[in-house]
């Protein structure tokens, strides 16, 4: 048998086929520094969302300015050596992020808990020693010789940075964690340098961040933080620009917002910014509103940011000239064309240059708006920030104490919005601001929550009373009195009241409607070949989001996170005779899940928690110390050994049953023998539950033995299976997945992992057993691709993975 290879690269698939996998450039993920230059767009793990996004531009010869990234595997260095990590892990598990109480204080807790700790003195070390270098060309330090370089380094004055925190859950396509970490500008010096990076670091815990990563449906003890330390430009002007308009979604306008001096005043809200409007392709100025612009930030001799009242004569001043407006507008297309994706842009100009200073992709790209017409009293007018129209009663918030009279359904007004009012948001039907531009933190925020925003009205919160009803038109920037049915768009009228005269049916001949008949017979046939693409959703909080990416399913269910909240282990229950008590949790959690899926599949693992975990359970503390316990006492194995909370996992499943939701299935984790399979289905039917029959009922398979013994596994009788190609991977190569050191050469696109894959479907699809993956490796298009050829039966991905993955799909069922 013959097999291609491409370099280092080759996989086995099946049994006489090879699949070729592309080399991509690695990057050592152990490092605590990199620069610029030594990633691409493709490195969130190791730069973080911005960090990995900034290198993408700084290679591509855009005007960046120099900056070296703190890795996010040096947070976890740090987090690991400073023995802080499963305290944080156990107090963010613990929060119900809808008490703000209690949210505000254990967020702070772990804060303060990260920026006491101390850094690690070679990491520190090599923080210091990028510092010192950063005001020196990069280009010249490689170039410069020993003597020389020391020169250099010696001669240079530390150079003012900005700090930037580089999450690598945020800046991705399908979600927008704008303003959810922090930013320090004007750094210099040693030791400021250090504190502001743990500052970034504490940041990944503020309230809001905890909230919006929660409601996100993505996983603490899976998101980590890297820094930017990003030499600062003196801004003169600065701003940000879209690529798409993103009020009426049009792809052939770019929108730019701009302010004199530093940029935070936009980004904060503080400042109504010019606005204007250039058609993409000629760059020709559509139209502009010129902002109130009362103050502006700028940078003071030693290095603080300071706020300038500016005289009434310069308010209504325009920042942009029409070269600079030029410029900016030709770098936004030159980023969009190179990430071919709508960009959202940060800039800044000194000394008449521009500089690029971060970019993101837009996340809420929905189909274009068209305008209608309203006939009520209009009350204000300002920038419609997010699309869309909600009547509700007004709230006025003056200051943060406010938040608490805003009820779900109101509209609250306020004359700037901050990060701190996310929690609020969620409540509000609609937001209302003075102040602010389309590219505040807050109405970015806005688009991604979904609810109509107006900013910049000047007057809201003066012209407003105090409970009165209006309705917020976020499409078109007005408010206006009372309660106004949503109306349909004059265009959609005219087709409604048309369409009757418009239908017409041909008469087909009896030898084409043959012909189109065995085509579509044709294409139903490969359709159910076609992988389902499936969602793993393990937040009842976020299953109406993730139903609504419309996966055909939930392929996973870990119901840790349900028993987190709850906040006792469930070890614990059994202890204290409280095992209907776990049960009655479970239900709850799981149903709220199951009721967002209707009758789509949705498939439950049973508890896996390792005995170093979710230490900050009740009862937790009687865990046993294990020196491995990743292959330890967890998952089926310790059911089996405590079949009490096993049992009470499975009636949680009978009782979701017996309410009408027999679309929910079970499966168990960890297996590596029959055995194991057979005693679990005993004590299911020890329940008055029988597999298979009463309830669908599969296995993980996460071990290479349960892929060696698959056969026999299917024999004793499964209904479906599901990968667990995190496990399977570390096992299979012998790699702790946690080791930083070994990061690197942990692949599950390894040949020895796709051979068992393979070899798995062929011996289920043989005896009509589904087969899914449900592990990290089944949100990237590579794997996705490969199952698809294969013949898996479906796909499941993380939440914001899901378009990604069935376009992944698509492309690998095209017929060649």
């Amino acid at each position: 048998m013959e097999k291609e290879t491409q370099g280092d690269w080759e996989v086995k698939v099946g049994k006489d086929r090879w699949h070729e996998i592309e080399p991509e450039k690695i990057v050592e993920a152990s490092r605590n520094i990199v620069w610029l230059s030594e990633i691409g767009k493709k490195d969130i793990a190791i730069g973080g969302g911005k960090g990995a996004n900034l290198a993408e531009m700084y290679n591509a010869d855009l005007p960046v300015p120099p900056a070296f990234i703190v890795t996010a595997q040096a947070y976890q260095t740090f987090v690991r050596k400073s023995g802080i990590r499963d305290k944080i892990l156990a107090i963010v598990n613990s929060i119900d992020i809808e008490n703000t109480a209690q949210l505000e204080t254990k967020t702070k807790e772990v804060r303060d808990i990260i920026v006491s700790a101390e850094m690690p003195k070679e990491l520190a070390d090599e923080i210091i020693e990028a510092y010192s270098n950063i005001s020196v060309d990069r280009k010249s330090l490689e170039e410069a010789s020993g003597d020389v370089l020391n020169i250099i380094t010696a001669a240079s004055e530390p150079c003012f940075v900005a700090v930037r925190s580089s999450a690598t859950t945020e800046d991705l396509s399908t979600a927008s964690f704008a303003g959810q970490q922090e930013t320090y500008l004007n750094i210099k010096g040693n030791q400021a340098l250090l504190e502001a990076i743990k500052k970034c670091w504490a940041s990944l815990f503020t309230a809001r961040a905890v909230y919006y990563r929660t409601k996100k449906g993505f996983s603490h003890e899976h998101s980590f933080i890297a820094v930017i330390v990003q030499k600062m430009v003196n801004s003169e002007k600065s701003g940000v620009t879209f690529t798409v308009n993103p009020l009426t979604n049009s792809k052939d306008e770019i929108i730019i917002e701009a302010v004199f001096g530093l940029g935070e005043g936009i980004v904060s809200g503080t400042i109504e910014p010019d606005n204007y409007v250039v058609d993409k392709k000629t760059l020709k100025l559509l139209r502009k509103r010129i902002g109130n612009k009362k103050i502006s930030f700028l940078r003071s001799s030693t290095g603080e940011t300071i706020k300038k009242e500016l005289p009434e004569k310069e308010w209504g001043k325009e920042v942009l000239d029409p070269y600079e407006l030029r410029s900016v507008a030709n770098y936004a297309v030159r980023i969009e064309e190179h990430y071919k994706w709508p960009q959202d842009i940060e800039w800044a100009i000194e000394g008449g240059k521009v500089y690029i200073v971060q970019s993101r992709p837009v996340t809420t790209l929905e189909k274009e708006m068209k305008e209608v017409k309203i006939e009520a009293k209009e009350l204000i007018e300002g920038l419609g920030a997010s699309s869309g129209m909600a009547t509700g009663t007004v709230r006025i918030i003056h200051d943060l104490k406010d938040l608490q009279k805003v009820q779900r359904g109101d509209v609250l007004v306020t004359r700037m919005t901050n990060p701190d009012m996310v929690v609020t948001m969620q409540k509000a039907c609609a937001i209302v601001t003075d102040e602010g531009g389309l590219t505040a933190h807050a109405a970015i925020v806005s688009r991604e929550v979904g609810i109509p925003c107006v900013v910049g009205t000047r007057i809201a919160t003066k012209i407003l009373k105090e409970g009165q009803v209006v309705t917020v038109d976020g499409t078109n920037g007005k408010i206006y009195e009372g309660k106004i049915e949503k109306p349909i768009p004059r265009e959609k009228e005219k087709e409604i009241k048309g369409a009757e005269a418009r239908i017409e049916v041909p008469t087909i001949p009896e030898q084409v409607k043959e012909a189109f008949e065995e085509l579509r017979e044709l294409k139903l046939e490969r359709e159910r070949k076609k992988p389902l693409v499936k969602v793993n959703c393990d937040l009842p909080e976020v299953a109406e989001r993730a139903a609504a990416t419309g996966a055909d399913g939930v392929g996973l269910v870990r119901i840790e996170f349900i028993i987190a909240k709850g906040g006792v282990h469930p070890a614990e229950y059994i202890r204290r005779g409280q095992s209907e008590k776990y049960i009655e949790l479970l239900v709850e959690g799981i149903e709220k899940i199951a009721h967002a899926f209707n009758n789509k599949p949705v498939w439950v693992r049973t508890s896996d928690i390792r005995t170093d975990e979710y230490r900050g359970l009740e009862g937790a503390n009687n865990e046993p110390r294990e020196d491995n316990p990743m292959i330890g006492w967890h998952g089926i194995r310790r059911g089996l050994d405590e079949p009490e909370i096993l049992k009470a996992e499975f009636a949680a499943i009978k009782k979701l049953h017996n309410k009408g939701y027999k679309h929910v299935g079970v499966m168990i984790p960890f297996l590596i023998n029959v055995e194991e399979l057979r005693r679990a289905k005993e004590i299911m039917n020890s329940i008055g539950l029988e597999p298979g029959k009463d309830v669908k009922f599969g296995a993980m398979i996460e071990t290479p033995a349960s892929c060696w013994i698959i056969e026999e596994l299917c024999k004793e009788g499964l209904d479906f299976i599901s990968f667990g190609t995190n496990d399977l991977t570390q096992l299979t190569l012998g790699i702790d997945r946690n080791n930083e050191r070994l990061a690197r050469i942990y692949n599950e696109m390894h040949p020895s992992v796709l051979g068992q894959m393979a070899k798995v479907i062929e011996v289920c699809r043989r005896y009509g057993v589904e087969t899914s993956i449900c592990g990290q490796a089944g949100s990237t298009p590579a794997m996705a691709r490969f199952l698809t050829q294969q013949g898996i039966s479906s796909i499941s991905a993380n939440i914001d993975s899901v378009p990604l993955i069935r376009e992944a799909v698509d492309d690998a069922f095209k017929i060649p």
